[in-house]
């Protein structure tokens, strides 16, 4: 189980990720105050291991993912999904992944062919602003922690926008 931070990209940020022990597993530089919204993920000695930033041109959300500087996925939000949102974390292959549940509050799954691989909640913690992420043995835990990352990117951008809707309507 890793441990981050709700809401780090509000301040734009660094921050830790920690594994159920406290122990940082990653650090999070965020620099969202850059045209392409990203953030960089060091390894506890501060090599860069991945990072995620916004396409500035796409239909619709969508965030790419490189691990070891070669792009591992792009997490996409699905245009069509009633009543709730739904993103696609697109990886090279046939294994693509799924977020879905309550993304906004933090309570969802990720699966590939209908099967958990991730879950995502605040419930586990009694840390206020925080949430945990459990991942399932053999799953690449710096790939769903990147699109979790990812997705959170894309909300707060939406939430922004919505925000700035608002204030104009007003």
């Amino acid at each position: 189980m890793y441990v981050i931070r709700e809401k780090f990209f509000s301040v734009g940020d660094d921050f830790d990720v920690l594994d159920e022990h406290g122990t940082k597993i990653f650090h999070v530089d965020g620099k969202v105050l850059s045209a392409r919204d990203k953030v960089v993920i060091e390894d506890a000695t501060g090599t860069e291991v991945a990072s995620v930033h916004r396409h500035l041109v796409s239909m619709r959300p969508t965030y790419e993912i490189r691990i070891g500087g070669e792009k591992a996925a792009e997490v996409r939000k699905n245009l069509f999904t009633p009543f709730r949102d739904k993103f696609t974390i697109d990886v090279p292959g046939p294994e693509d992944l799924t977020m879905k549940g309550d993304l906004l509050d933090h309570e969802y799954v990720i699966e590939r062919d209908g099967r958990d691989v991730a879950a995502v909640s605040k419930r586990w913690l009694t840390i206020r602003d925080t949430y945990a992420v459990q991942v399932e043995a053999g799953e690449d835990a710096l790939l769903i922690i990147a699109a979790v990352l990812a997705l959170d990117l894309a909300l707060s951008r939406e939430e922004k926008k919505a925000e700035k809707a608002r204030k104009d309507d007003e």
